[in-house]
């Protein structure tokens, strides 16, 4: 299976990817064939050392929201289709997909949360605001969640989930960093889960 990664940060991530890359079972393999970014970001460094193609997609300064992301959405779509890509994989990317690649690649767009979905998500629930509110809310436990994307905000069919306590005396710097080693273990499961699937659907086809 070729995946196309998306990034808006560290890329901490996609890195788990890459350095998985080839060391799963056939039936499970994937390959990275292109890194797109909403921003400037050190992922696309980490894309570049590895060879991968990458590169940034962004709208125009001003453009509204809605068109915003309907403009790096269709500029997604195409990098991927341009790469050949089998599915997409959101790693920690910002921007709400919309329009044609939803559809196009319907129940092939994996997303990392770092929340218990259907808590914490939607507009707005990224990064450490997720965090802030897990505090806030009182909550005992966290984690994140892999789950396919449709065409709302973090409301897809949810594939797996990893937990973590929340510990008395957490910040959401604390409780991020509890969190993170066990979103790459998760992104890794994510992938291997779709590309069992997607490699089936392919041999069958052919």
């Amino acid at each position: 299976m070729k995946i196309a990664v998306l990034v808006s940060g560290g890329g901490t991530n996609l890195q788990a990817l890459i350095d998985n890359t080839g060391k799963t079972s056939p039936e499970e393999a994937y390959e990275i064939a292109y890194v797109g970014a909403d921003r400037d970001c050190f992922a696309l460094e980490r894309a570049r050392k590895e060879r991968i193609p990458c590169g940034i997609e962004s709208a125009p300064a001003g453009t509204p929201r809605a068109e915003a992301r309907r403009f790096v959405s269709d500029r997604m779509l195409d990098k991927a289709k341009e790469a050949g890509a089998d599915a997409i994989v959101l790693a920690g990317f910002l921007t709400i997909l919309s329009g044609n690649i939803v559809d196009e690649y319907s129940e092939r767009i994996l997303n990392l949360h770092p929340a218990l979905l259907p808590k914490f998500g939607g507009p707005g629930m990224w990064g450490h605001h997720v965090h802030e509110a897990v505090l806030a809310a009182g909550e005992l436990e966290s984690g994140c969640t892999v789950h396919l994307v449709d065409s709302g905000c973090d409301t897809g069919p949810i594939l797996l989930q990893k937990k973590v306590p929340v510990l008395p005396g957490d910040t959401a710097e604390t409780l991020a960093k509890r969190i993170a080693s066990h979103e790459h273990e998760a992104i890794l499961e994510g992938v291997k889960l779709l590309a069992k699937r997607v490699n089936t659907e392919k041999a069958r086809a052919r």
